[in-house]
This record gives C-alpha cells, sequence and structure tokens, in this order.
C-alpha cells in the first residue's frame, strides 16, 4: 500500500508529545516510518510565582499542532485525515493539575518546573525512604496541603499533563506506567502505586486533616501495550477543528517524554540509558539492581512497561545556549546580514570543536531556573572568569555547552562512581545533539562511556509515543523490547560515538572549577 492510501484508509499511528517550547505531531506507518509531521511553538509563563501553561494554551497550541500536520499530509501527499489506527499523547512528566467534582481546574497548571515543593519534598522523601523530588506531583499535592491551600478540600482528580489531555480526548483517567512514576512512587512487579508508600502517604495527608483518599484521586496505572480508552466525538473535534477526523480511534496509555525518550532511543532493557537534552535535560539508565542509598539527586522512575530507571534530572540546559545565538543572530541583523538560524545553530556550535578542552578556564551557569541537582531553589544565569582566562568564541560555545551538561554530571557521577551503574551505552536525543559530534563527544567525555545518536532521535518523544500507539494496536503479542528490536529498530542507523581521554580531561578540569564555583552562583542569586 502507497503512503497516500495508507493514510486515506486510516492506518497510519499518530502520536502527539507537549514538549516545554514545541507542540510536535509526527504520524507513522506501521514499521514506525514517519509520514509527515506537525507542529506549534509555545511557552510557559511566570505568573503570580509559578510556572504554568493556560488550558486554553493547551488546546489552542493542540489544535494548531494537529492542522499543521493536517496542512502537511494535503501537501506531500494530496490526502485528507479522517481516521486513524491508534493515538498517543505525551507530555512533560510532573507536575500539578487538579479538578473538582465537576472537572474545573482548581488552580493554575504547576509545571515540572516550579521548586515550590522543597518541604513536601523533604518530608516525604523522609517517611517513605524513598526519594521525592519537588517537580513530583504528590510534592505538590503534599506542599498544598501543608500550604492549607482551600482548593485542597474540592480536590478530587489530580493528573500530569498528558494524562489531562488524553482524559479530555477519551474520558478515561488513565496514565501509563512511566508517567505515573513521576506522580507517586511505582511497583513494577505489581506494576502499580506502591501500596505501602500509598498507606504510609495517605496517612500522612489525613493527619492534617484532610477527608480524600489519595488512591481515588490519582490516575488509574496502565502498561505499555494496553487499550486506554478510544476517541470520542468530542475529542475529535477538539484535536481536529475542522471536523474531518472520526471518533472512536483506539489511544494507547498516556506517557511522560522520559518514557517516549526511552522509547525513541530503543533503551527500555537493562544495562541501556538514554539522555534527552533540550529546554530540560535528563538521563536515564535501566537498572540492573536496586540502589544502596536514597539519593536526592536520583529520581526512581520505570520505563512504560515498568521496569524500573535511574533518572537524573536538570531543569536547565539549552535556554541559556539559545538566548546567546539570538544575540548574535540580532548582530547579524544589525549588520544587515540574511540569518538562517539552523546555519547559525550548527555553526555556533561546532566552533565548540576548536576550544580548548577546558573551555580556556571560561565558567558559566545556565540556571535560568532553580536546579535542585544542586541545590539551587532559584536561579540567575551567569558568565565568569579571571582576566587572563582565553576568551575566544570557540571556549565561549565549549563553555555553554559543558555547562548545559554539568548539572546532569553531578547527578550521573552518583550512579556510576558511587553505585556502580553500568551501561553499555547511552543514546542521545534533543536539540542537544543535532549538530554533528560536538553535543556527542561532550556527553561521551560526560559519563566515559560510548553515545549513540540514531537516525529517528530528530524526531524525539512524538515519535516514540507514536511507536507506542503502534504497539499498543499490535496486541502487545511481545515484550516492549522485543517489539521494538523486531519491529522498530532492525536495521536502524546509528552513529556511536566512543570517549575521547583529552575531552574526558577537559570536562573534569570544567567540574572542578564548576563545583567550586557554586558558590559565585549562590551570591549572585542572592545579590539579584
Amino acid at each position: 500500500m502507497d503512503k497516500k492510501a495508507l493514510i486515506e484508509q486510516g492506518k497510519a499511528y499518530l502520536g502527539i508529545e507537549f514538549g516545554s517550547t514545541r507542540i510536535k505531531a509526527v504520524l507513522i506507518d506501521d514499521k514506525g516510518d514517519v509520514l509527515s509531521s506537525g507542529g506549534h511553538s509555545w511557552e510557559n509563563r511566570f505568573d503570580n510565582g509559578v510556572w504554568t501553561y493556560t488550558l486554553d494554551d493547551v488546546w489552542d497550541g493542540l489544535a494548531d499542532c494537529y492542522s499543521d500536520l493536517r496542512q502537511n499530509v494535503k501537501k506531500e501527499y494530496d490526502a485528507e485525515i479522517t481516521g486513524l489506527a491508534s493515538i498517543g499523547i505525551s507530555a512533560m512528566m510532573h507536575g500539578y493539575l487538579a479538578f473538582d467534582k465537576d472537572d474545573n481546574l482548581l488552580v493554575p497548571f504547576r509545571t515540572w518546573r516550579n521548586t515550590i515543593t522543597g518541604q513536601a519534598a523533604k518530608e516525604l522523601t523522609e517517611e517513605l525512604g524513598f526519594n521525592i523530588p519537588e517537580r513530583w506531583s504528590i510534592a505538590h499535592l503534599y506542599q498544598a496541603v501543608l500550604n492549607n491551600e482551600e482548593h485542597i478540600s474540592k480536590i478530587d482528580f489530580f493528573t500530569t499533563l498528558a494524562g489531562y489531555v488524553h482524559w479530555q480526548l477519551t474520558g478515561e483517567k488513565v496514565l501509563g506506567v512511566g508517567d505515573a512514576s513521576g506522580m507517586f512512587p511505582i511497583d513494577s512487579d505489581a506494576l502499580d502505586y506502591n501500596k505501602s508508600m500509598l498507606e504510609k502517604c495517605n496517612s500522612l495527608i489525613q493527619s492534617k486533616g484532610c477527608k480524600f483518599e489519595l488512591g481515588a484521586i490519582l490516575p488509574k496505572v496502565l502498561n505499555a501495550g494496553e487499550n486506554a480508552g478510544t476517541l470520542t466525538a468530542e475529542g475529535a473535534k477538539r484535536l481536529d477543528v475542522s471536523g474531518k477526523l472520526s471518533a472512536g480511534i483506539m489511544m494507547c496509555p498516556p506517557e511522560g517524554d522520559a518514557g517516549t525518550g526511552m522509547v525513541a532511543t530503543n533503551s527500555v532493557a537493562k544495562r541501556t540509558g538514554n539522555i534527552s537534552a533540550g529546554t530540560s535535560i535528563f538521563a536515564m539508565v535501566v537498572l540492573e539492581k536496586e540502589l544502596k542509598k536514597v539519593y536526592p539527586q536520583i529520581d526512581l522512575v520505570t520505563t512504560p512497561d515498568g521496569a524500573p530507571v535511574g533518572m537524573v534530572h536538570c531543569n536547565n540546559c539549552t535556554s541559556e545556549i539559545n538566548a546567546w545565538v539570538n544575540m548574535f543572530a540580532e548582530f547579524q541583523k544589525l549588520m544587515g546580514y540574511k540569518t538562517d538560524m539552523n546555519e547559525l545553530f550548527t555553526k555556533m556550535y561546532s566552533v565548540a570543536l576548536d576550544a580548548d578542552k577546558d573551555c580556556g578556564g571560561l565558567l558559566s551557569y545556565n540556571y535560568v531556573s532553580g536546579e535542585s541537582v544542586t541545590g539551587f531553589a532559584t536561579g540567575a544565569p551567569l558568565f565568569v572568569h579571571k582576566a587572563d582566562d582565553k576568551f575566544t568564541l570557540a571556549n565561549v560555545m565549549r563553555m555553554h555547552l559543558y555547562s548545559a551538561f554539568a548539572a546532569l554530571k553531578v547527578g550521573l557521577d552518583i550512579l556510576f562512581k558511587e553505585e556502580g551503574v553500568e551501561v553499555d551505552e547511552m543514546l542521545g536525543h534533543g536539540g542537544y545533539f543535532k549538530t554533528e559530534k560536538i553535543g556527542q563527544s561532550i556527553a561521551a567525555a560526560a559519563i566515559h562511556a560510548p553515545v549513540s545518536v540514531m537516525e529517528t532521535a530528530g524526531e524525539g518523544g512524538a515519535w516514540g509515543i507514536a511507536v507506542l500507539a503502534l504497539y499498543a494496536a499490535a496486541g502487545k503479542e511481545m515484550s516492549l523490547g522485543e517489539y521494538l528490536n523486531s519491529n522498530i529498530f532492525a536495521g536502524q542507523k546509528s552513529v556511536r560515538l566512543e570517549p575521547d581521554a583529552a575531552d574526558i580531561d577537559g570536562f573534569e578540569k570544567f567540574m572542578e572549577q564548576y563545583r567550586k564555583g557554586l558558590a559565585i552562583e549562590r551570591a549572585a542569586v542572592e545579590a539579584l
């Protein structure tokens, strides 16, 4: 069947992911090959001390993203999408969307980026003997309890962004196990919320005067491959405002961007891992055994099929690099030059290959927001150097690329050096890895292990959730790992880069300065 017929007969699979700065839709065939894509740019806003998106942002963005996909399909194939084999929704993990019994949003969406739940995260970690980071949904809920927020007495349901969108499209209050593992700890054997921890947390919350049962207001946990409901008529209209898309389409469990990143890089098996680097940065390693200790820098989440994963998540990655590149674009405009942003990013990244391995002594912190891995509730981007350091464009760019990875390395050093976790290789994806070699070589130097980038890595999580939609429609006749290996990644090309000794030495010297310089960053935060 040709691509046009496949699309017109409703045999394509759709994945949509809500990233930090872009909503992306990817349409694939039954081999995982991309047929078309669409997108919509959006930005979070800092409103009354909270990083948030409005619900109008969500729905306007989703409709525009899908409309862009429709237009691209029309242009490329002269075809109209009226049906689909299955759909998957993914989004940034964690955060807090709370609703009353009439499905009204009780407080503005609190995203993963907020670092306003320190007391709750600390108390829950101590009570459960399990690291509960500040961005986790349960930390947001418990902080609201501690703050005696008025809305807590009205709460009937809370979920993540992916869970919310899926619920509105299908009527089902469910969540894929990977995304659920960023709301509350998961028992990988039971593939459900950890029962003993749920009881402890419920007792803790009710001791503060709350009447609800925690288990009753959390979304139901589903495993990869399960049927998570069908697109309703109302949901079809919200997705496709043209009214062409039919209802009744199967949907897979909604997932978080961590899980879709694992799928997109075929890293759901033990001794594999991946690094997702864009506005935020996180790395995940599928664990062979439990960690010996509880570390505040290490999240314990799961793959989309429930296997335990050690995860390091940092709030900041490429935003500060983007700001510097945009400044150079302004300079080009000032000088009367036409700016091709893709070319400019490629050249600015590539020049870092010519830099001193230790960045010539230059030091920066990309803390647009707080960074819990290094102990910062709020941040202030900072660039500092001594008078005799080598201030060159190449060193500046390499410094920013190191800085984008540095907080992550602090956490990964715990996994690899203190816990002795081993990986055969890590898979890189996201904007940080788009320019050939440079991001990959820095990542390999940081983790002292090979880093590979696949052909499909540029499609990212939207492609990953499309593959999960395909897996669910296929009927789950084999495990997720087996399915990916045999049906999706067989023959897939990738570029593997071994760590370079000089790069390792240069990055370690930078990190020595980075750790010492945290005092400078703290002073900047306090002064500003």
